[in-house]
């Protein structure tokens, strides 16, 4: 992997880590198109960029969560389900689920459809939690179940804290904010949990490549975390069902056919 292709896959992380239309299957999708092999060392670049997200979801909330701790005790609930099953499962997960196209086809494609049926039969209404402190314990662990499920390469980790929340009575911009904050957790456990299995092996010219992907996820998350929350205040989430059905129909034509 050179510094270009580096670059091109920690804007697509960055731009598709908070929406509900899976980074892992984007950085796959992406990783194919560019000829990219699915080797170990990019796995674990696939990983370790998702940092850079985390950092903005740090610099944009750390104030409102430093003040308020019940936030943080709904986060860590909801994040016990994926940390036991990505501990439990971690080497089929990096070498079976991830890199499997066709799996992650499938995944992006009913995730599509599900998203739109959601937001066909959901109706936001009063008594809807307003605020993530709000939410019960719970529910909150719930959500976190529903997370797990995004250890499939093509469901979304914030599709699915977004699908479980709105199913479980949040209001959508609380779904959307307890997604972002949840990913802080999660992909923070999954990163530390990769590099220590690596045992930080990499070269010096690997780890530039990792640091201007971290760069790039970082800049790139920043900007849409601003823009999609002013989307969800007048949007619903049916444009990104649509979107992820094409995809999925689009890139089957190119890999399958």
């Amino acid at each position: 992997m050179d510094i270009l292709q580096a670059v091109i896959l920690s804007v697509v992380e960055g731009v598709t880590e908070f929406l509900p239309i899976s980074s892992t299957a984007h950085q796959v999708l992406t990783a194919q198109l560019l000829s990219i092999p699915q080797t170990q060392f990019v796995k674990s670049f696939e990983i370790f960029i998702q940092l850079g997200a985390i950092l903005a979801v740090i610099v944009l909330y750390w104030r409102r969560v430093l003040k308020q701790k019940e936030i943080w005790k709904r986060i860590l609930i909801a994040f016990l389900p994926t940390a036991i099953v990505g501990l439990l499962f971690y080497k089929i997960i990096k070498e079976v689920l991830i890199g499997n196209i066709v799996l992650t086809l499938w995944a992006i494609f009913l995730g599509g459809i599900l998203l739109i049926s959601l937001e066909l039969l959901y109706k936001e209404k009063q008594h809807h939690a307003a605020d993530i402190k709000d939410l019960s314990y719970r529910q909150s662990f719930l959500i976190g179940l529903i997370q797990a499920l995004s250890v499939v390469p093509g469901v979304s980790r914030a599709g699915a804290t977004i699908v479980g929340a709105l199913m479980l009575g949040a209001k959508r911009a609380v779904a959307v904010e307890f997604s972002f904050l949840l990913a802080v957790p999660t992909l923070l456990s999954a990163a530390s949990l990769d590099l220590m299995k690596m045992q930080f092996r990499f070269s010096f010219d690997e780890w530039l490549v990792l640091m201007v992907g971290f760069g790039g996820a970082f800049v790139s998350a920043m900007l849409v975390i601003k823009w999609f929350l002013k989307f969800v205040s007048k949007n619903n989430f049916i444009s990104f069902g649509v979107y992820r059905i094409i995809l999925a129909i689009a890139f089957g034509f190119f890999f399958l056919k």
